[in-house]
């Protein structure tokens, strides 16, 4: 088993996904920290670094773009070739495309994360932090939601997951492999996509838009401000003898999508109709109705907690998202 890992400065490290929302923030807080961060984007012929393309001089200078494509098993070893650390964050996620497309989920969800294990025993890196999600656990049959509760997907994506979870910790028993599990709970923030909830809400009222469409107000969630989500993953590098486990990393507060539309409309200044549309749902079965996080555990062994409140991340989204509503297209169902 590893040690933790007490410097950062010139540790090299990979970050997949790094073009994305969630991985961009990583990429940046790590070279902040003074890593040498390699981060893996899928190739595109546009040569288009997604978020990173904003990354100011000083964090891109501690930067290396690779392009590739995580199922390629050649790609991925030679992205993590002399990498200390990895953290995968690399994975196609909107649940409602997994309902049209879901072979394109295990290949990239779960076969991809097959390949960047293998390449951590070929490479002998010393720590991967491999990104789960609260939506393996299905709607919560006991609240709060701990590490041990049962898994249930209700989605392929949920599945896929599932699948790219356990192969993880199967490397850990199988192989000794250095894995750590990070579960966040529906991280949230700037550069967002429009297929989550709040960027989706946060447009429309920014917009003009005369009435607000959506999908069902009644599922609870549990939100993480993004750079919450981020700490809680560097805290899963950092954490002496974590292999093999699984870390919640959530705020411990529930809220439902009608309660969060009532906070949005209330920081934006607008009072618009909500309009519940069917195309937005999800089917009834595959709909998880409330997720709420038991974050002790990583309270105790990461010294991990949440501490942007819901109210202050949502401002700083709606500041945000006024400078880059060009980005975003309100009127247009994103699935």
């Amino acid at each position: 088993m590893t040690t933790a890992i007490r410097e950062w400065n010139d540790l090299p490290v990979l970050v997949t996904g790094a073009g994305g929302f969630i991985g961009s923030h990583l990429v940046e807080a790590l070279a902040q920290r003074g890593a040498t961060v390699r981060a893996f984007v899928r190739y595109n012929s546009r040569n288009d670094y997604g978020w990173l393309e904003s990354l100011d001089d000083a964090n891109s200078e501690r930067v290396e773009i690779f392009r590739g494509d995580l199922a390629n098993p050649e790609a991925v070893s030679r992205a993590a070739e002399g990498r200390d650390v990895i953290f995968h964050l690399g994975a196609l996620i909107p649940i409602p495309y997994s309902y049209v497309h879901p072979r394109e989920f295990v290949a990239a969800n779960t076969v991809a994360t097959l390949n960047v294990l293998e390449a951590v025993r070929r490479h002998g890196t010393r720590r991967l932090v491999h990104t789960s999600t609260s939506e393996v656990y299905g709607t919560a049959q006991r609240v709060p939601i701990d590490e041990d509760h049962p898994l249930h997907a209700q989605s392929p994506y949920a599945a896929s997951k599932i699948g790219a979870d356990q192969l993880a910790l199967s490397y850990v028993r199988a192989f000794e492999s250095p894995v750590v599990v990070a579960r966040p709970f529906n991280t949230y923030g700037p550069r967002q996509s429009a297929r989550a909830v709040i960027p989706t809400i946060v447009s429309q009222t920014l917009s003009g838009a005369d009435r607000l469409e959506i999908g069902s107000l009644e599922p609870r969630r549990d939100f993480t401000f993004v750079e919450d989500t981020v700490r809680g993953l560097i805290a899963c590098a950092e954490a002496a003898g974590a292999e093999g486990e699984v870390f919640n990393l959530g705020s411990g507060v529930e809220v439902t999508i009608g309660e969060l539309v009532e906070r949005v409309m209330k920081l934006v200044g607008v009072e618009i109709p909500v309009h519940t549309s069917d195309a937005r749902r999800r089917p009834p079965a595959s709909e998880v109705e409330r997720l709420l996080a038991d974050t002790g555990k990583a309270e105790r062994l990461l010294g991990w907690t949440a501490s942007i409140p819901l109210d202050e991340g949502l401002a700083r989204v709606v500041e945000w998202m006024r400078g880059s509503l060009a980005s975003y297209k309100p009127s247009r169902y994103n699935v």
